[in-house]
Parts: C-alpha cells; structure tokens; sequence
C-alpha cells in the first residue's frame, strides 16, 4: 500500500493549477512508454475546475509537454442517476471545458449509462463493469462482471472529498462499496440527492497506480483529518483509498488537516 503525500497550496486556484499540471506531466510520462493511459474523472467544484483548467491551457504548453489526448480513455468514478445530458451529470459538466475542447477520439470516452439509457440501474451498473473488462485486457475470465476489481489498471483516479469523508458515490455508513469481486455497484437511498448513483467499488478504486484526492474550503479539513489518521473505511470511505504506486491529497491552506511537509 502507497503512503499518502499531503500537498497543500494556498488558495483554491492554486490547487487546481497545481493538480493539472502535475496530471499533465503524469500523462505524457505514461504515454511515452504505453500506448494509451486510462483515467478516471471526479466531479465537484475542484475536479471540474481542474478539467477546465486542462482545457484551457492546452495550447500554453510547450509542444514536447502537451498530452496526445486522443490516446487516452476517460471514465468516471461515480455518476448521478439522471438523464444523459443534465446538469447535474460529471461527464455534462466535463463536456464543453475539457472532453469538446480536447481532441480525444469518441471510442475513449467511457460514459456511464444514464438513467434514459433504457437500462435499469442495475443493468447499467453491469454494462459499465463490462465495458471495464473489456478495456484491461489482463481480465481474461469468462464471467467478466465477477473478475476480481483489483486486477483493474487505471493509470490515476481523480477523487474529490465529500465534507463527510465520502468518495465517488461510496458514503459512510455503507458497507456495499467494499467489495473487490466487482468493479460497479447500483447506489439507492444515497444520503446525497439524487438517490440513486452508480459508482466504482473500492476494489476498482484502488487498482489505480496513481490515485489523487482534490479538496478545497474549510468544510473538508475534518474530512482530510479522517484521510491522512487512516480512518476505519466504515467511518471515513476516503481513508481506505491508496493508489498501487502513491496516493496524493492535494488541498488548500483552510482544508489542511496539518502542516504541509
């Protein structure tokens, strides 16, 4: 298990530069040694600030240091049962900043179901499990909704915090997130409207090499508390997410739970 590095800057601003930048750098040093990168987006304040940031500066950086966005496949952590295209979806608030501003090739952006998908929540929780298996090839079972989420390999998740310590759609108080024999599960009675989600398990969270949790504001630093005290998933689901190679916490000066180091 990867140790957690905290990373605070000053302001809210500074996280998100800080964050793009770094997931720049960490992509175009993947890319140079395989032939696609796999990340999984966030929503929130702090995530999308960090995908429109992205978006915006693409063309600020020197040519040798910008991403060949069209190699890499974007999913998500977690997604908001509702219609494809509401507001309140990660991948609507993602589209005209980051994925219609980059040039990325359709067949890599790997939308979960929306609830006008014609599937029911649970079947679009096994479409997108599927979906998964079929883009990490080291899943060679036959029953590929059951293969062991570990095995999984993404490249980084983003995540932010929830002042409640919850991550992706995995709250606490909740025990179905824990599981490793699948990689998505249905979310109903969500204490955060709306009720129903789909969300990564943290099995498929924690396949990631390089996991970053992103939080800002004075309302997270209790949670950020909980993160870097290892805190019993139950109690704090934030506190059991590590990346295989290292495990980030970027915040602001009011959300630190200590001193930066």
């Amino acid at each position: 298990m990867s140790t957690r590095t905290l990373i605070v800057l000053a302001e809210k601003v500074d996280v998100i530069e800080r964050v793009a930048h770094d997931a720049r750098r960490l992509l175009v040093a993947t890319l140079a040694e395989s032939s696609f990168a796999h990340i999984a987006l966030t929503g929130g304040t702090v995530g999308i600030g960090v995908l429109t940031y992205l978006g915006a500066h693409d063309g600020d950086v020197p040519e040798g240091e910008r991403v060949d966005w069209s190699r890499v496949h974007v999913w998500w952590s977690d997604e908001r049962w509702v219609p494809a295209g509401h507001a309140d979806r990660n991948d609507a608030q993602a589209e005209a900043s980051f994925l219609s501003a980059l040039c990325f090739d359709p067949i890599t952006i790997h939308r979960i179901p929306a609830s006008d998908s014609g599937m029911t929540l649970d079947e679009a929780a096994e479409h997108y499990a599927h979906e998964l298996a079929e883009q990490f090839p080291q899943l060679t079972t036959d029953d590929r909704i059951t293969a062991t989420a570990r095995e999984f390999a993404f490249d980084l998740v983003f995540l932010g915090v929830g002042p409640d310590a919850h991550i992706a759609s995995l709250f606490p108080g909740r025990s179905e997130g824990l599981t490793t024999s699948i990689s998505v599960i249905p979310v109903r009675d969500s204490p955060k409207p709306p009720s129903e989600r789909l969300s990564l398990t943290l099995g498929a969270i924690n396949s990631a090499s390089h996991v970053w949790l992103v939080s800002a504001g004075v309302d997270k630093a209790g949670a950020l508390r909980l993160v870097m005290g290892n805190s019993d998933f139950s109690f704090a689901p934030a506190s059991a997410v590590h990346g295989r190679i290292e495990t980030r916490v970027y915040c602001d000066e009011i959300a630190s739970p200590r001193d930066s180091e």
